[in-house]
Formats: C-alpha cells, sequence, structure tokens
C-alpha cells in the first residue's frame, strides 16, 4: 500500500553509526531508525546474543511461562523503581495498553466516561484510540470520528491542566511524552513534570509517560523523566529497547501495577523469547558500555558544535534537547534539508515541518560526533541563504 513516502535510496549493511547502501555510498546515521537502533549497527554483543537465541527458540506463546520476559521485566523493574511490566510488540501497541489501564483505572474510581488529558502537538500512535490522543490534525484527517475521552491542552502549561481538572469530574489519567519527538523534540519543563506529579497524587490520577522515543539511555538517563527525580504511574517503552528487534513495554506502579487481569489484555508476539534477548542485551551494553554516559557527553558535544557553527546565522529558532535526542527549529518549513543532508552523506529528518531531528545510537564517538556537526552545519547555512521565511 501507499503509506510511505520513500527516500530513493536503499542500504545493504552498516556498522557502527555507519550505512552503506546499494551503490556502495557511505553514509553517517544521525537517525538510528528514528532512535531504534541503540547499540548502532551490527553491535558485536547483540548480534552474538540474537544468533545463540535463534539456534534456541524464537517463540513459544503466552500460554507457557517464558523465564527471558521475567529477567527483562526485572531489568526494567530495577532501572525505574517501578514493579510490573506487561510486554508488547511495539510504542502504539504499548500507547494503547497504557489508555485502557487509564480507562479501567477511571472505571474502579467510578467514572462511567473516564476522560485522560493529553497534549498539543503529542504523538502515540496510528490506531484508531492513539491516533486520537495525538495532537496532529495532519494525522487524523480522514480517520474520524475519533475516539472520545479525550481533554487537550498546551505543553508546560499547569494552568490549564488545573483549568481542566475543574471542569472534569471524570478525569483519570494525565498523558504526555516526556519530550515530544515527532512534535518537534520540544521537552516537558522539570517544574511542570513535579507539578503534574504532585496533582495527579492530589486527584487520584495516574500519571502515564510515553518514553517510546525517549527513553532507554538516550537522554543520558535511563527514562527521561529521571531527571525530574518522579516515578510515573505507567510508562510505555519501546524502540531503543530492542536495539532494532520489535518490542514494546508497559512499565507500571502503584495503582496501575495491578490494574489488568487474566483476560483484559494479551498479545500473540510480544514478550517473545528474542525479543526479550535483544532487550536484555540492550540493557546490559548500555551498561557495560557506559552509553548513557556517552548520551549525555556526546549530545553537549554535538548542540556546543551546532551553536557555535550557526551562531549569528538568521533563521534558527532554537537547538534544544537532551542528550541524543537533538531538535534544531528553523523559523520556516525545512524538509528539503532531508535531501541535502542525504546527498552529502548524512541520514536525518525533519519533524513537524521545520525542526531538523538528530537521533543517533548511542555509541557515536567524538570524533563522528564532530563529523556530525561538521557536515551538517553548512547544510542549514545553504539552505536558510537559499530559501526564504
Amino acid at each position: 500500500m501507499n503509506t510511505y513516502s520513500r527516500q530513493p535510496v536503499a542500504f545493504t549493511h552498516g556498522q557502527g553509526v555507519w550505512l552503506w547502501d546499494t551503490q556502495g555510498r557511505k553514509y553517517l546515521d544521525a537517525l538510528s531508525g528514528i532512535a531504534v537502533n541503540t547499540l548502532g549497527h551490527n553491535h558485536p554483543r547483540l548480534v552474538a546474543g540474537l544468533r545463540e537465541q535463534v539456534g534456541r527458540l524464537i517463540h513459544t506463546s503466552n500460554l507457557y511461562e517464558i523465564p527471558l520476559q521475567s529477567q527483562l521485566a526485572e531489568a526494567l523493574v530495577k532501572r525505574s523503581g517501578m514493579t510490573n511490566v506487561f510486554f508488547c510488540n511495539s510504542g502504539l501497541e504499548a500507547n494503547e495498553a497504557a489508555l485502557k489501564l487509564a480507562r479501567k483505572h477511571g472505571h474502579q474510581r467510578g467514572h462511567a466516561a473516564p476522560k485522560t488529558i493529553v497534549f498539543d502537538k503529542a504523538f502515540h500512535g496510528r490506531s484508531i484510540a492513539t491516533l486520537s490522543a495525538t495532537g496532529n490534525e495532519k494525522v487524523q484527517k480522514g480517520f474520524e470520528p475519533l475516539v472520545e475521552g479525550f481533554i487537550r491542552v498546551p505543553l508546560n502549561d499547569i494552568a490549564a491542566i488545573q483549568k481542566a481538572a475543574s471542569e472534569h469530574a471524570d478525569i483519570s489519567a494525565i498523558f504526555l511524552e516526556t519530550i515530544q519527538g515527532e512534535g518537534g523534540i520540544r521537552p516537558s519543563q522539570i517544574e511542570i513534570l513535579k507539578s503534574l506529579r504532585a496533582l495527579c497524587n492530589e486527584k487520584g490520577w495516574l500519571l502515564m509517560l510515553d518514553e517510546v522515543q525517549c527513553g532507554i539511555g538516550r537522554t543520558g538517563k535511563w527514562f527521561a523523566h529521571q531527571w525530574a527525580e518522579i516515578t510515573p504511574d505507567v510508562m510505555p517503552l519501546a524502540k531503543g529497547l530492542g536495539s532494532g528487534v520489535p518490542i514494546g513495554a508497559v512499565v507500571a506502579h502503584g495503582p496501575a501495577a495491578h490494574l489488568f487481569e487474566p483476560g483484559n489484555h494479551g498479545t500473540t508476539f510480544g514478550g517473545n523469547p528474542l525479543a526479550m534477548r535483544a532487550g536484555l542485551e540492550t540493557i546490559e551494553a548500555i551498561e557495560a558500555d557506559q552509553l548513557m554516559e556517552n548520551a549525555s557527553a556526546r549530545g553537549s558535544q554535538i548542540m556546543s558544535g551546532l551553536r557555535s557553527g550557526l551562531a549569528g546565522c538568521g533563521g534558527i529558532q532554537e537547538i534544544r534537547g537532551q542528550g541524543l535526542m537533538i531538535g534544531i527549529e528553523l523559523d520556516r518549513p525545512c524538509g528539503d534539508i532531508v535531501h541535502r543532508a542525504r546527498e552529502a552523506g548524512l541520514l536525518v529528518n525533519v519533524t513537524a515541518d521545520s525542526v531538523v531531528r538528530l537521533l543517533p545510537a548511542l555509541i557515536i564517538d567524538q570524533a563522528e560526533a564532530d563529523q556530525l556537526v561538521a557536515m551538517l552545519v553548512p547544510i542549514l547555512k545553504d539552505f536558510l541563504a537559499e530559501s526564504r521565511a
């Protein structure tokens, strides 16, 4: 089906942060499969672990116990300070499960039609429910009627949330990305996150933080909300958890931890041994290779290099992000930068029409980070010089 506007390039193999196409051209991959390839390409530990697992067991079914599932759940619980995990196959599925938890929590509190607060410019997936929670009319158009039960407010506006609370007695949860990805690398402010945690405690709501894109070490901590020193009730994960193997997880805490009962939710492929092994190898490699520390250092290096290289350059609105999740906002649509960068051997993308998004693998080294900046700065300067706001 005609669902993707694909770029005219196909890749044959990769090594570290580099990819090679069918014509033998080499590219610096600053997108890592949209925050998926945490360990880059052809990571020796991941490759060896997956090869061994494929020779052992790929799938059995959730009708039976899966020891690797318990091991990965324990690893996530240990690093999050939360208590329970449900495994699925993607971020969309993880977010769908989170929305079901919000509904069930609301019904247990006596609400016939529980509501969830969501945010402008959010992106949570493309199923009907997650599409309805998403704050982007462009991706919603043509799929109406949307699912009811969402109250939308601006990001980082605590007054708007308090106003919603005063107007709706049947709210059961707040659902937001700790850092909006598709919305343009827009972080939730630390003080706002702390205020949301306090408000949810006061109201008995679930605080649900979508860490599908910003979790698993990308910001320099295991989970982006840990910069605010809070713990959510529900945390969807996916993307970087499997380093390229499809995986999703919903980590729960407090009142959300035991909401699901047998028959309430399920999955055929979720939690299969291969995906669980990928998750375990990813977590162990992040720790063994100190990749969270590297994400912080290289992210600071890249942002500093961009700010220096683009200083005084008209058209740059803001360079923002955390760790290796970086957005460069321009004052004009800039989709053509994707093509220009690809032609120069650099893979990036543009989100929210005017934000160049960088999501390199956590293994990127100092020299490669410098090379990324050296390649991107002239591309941005040339584009701004040739285009009009």
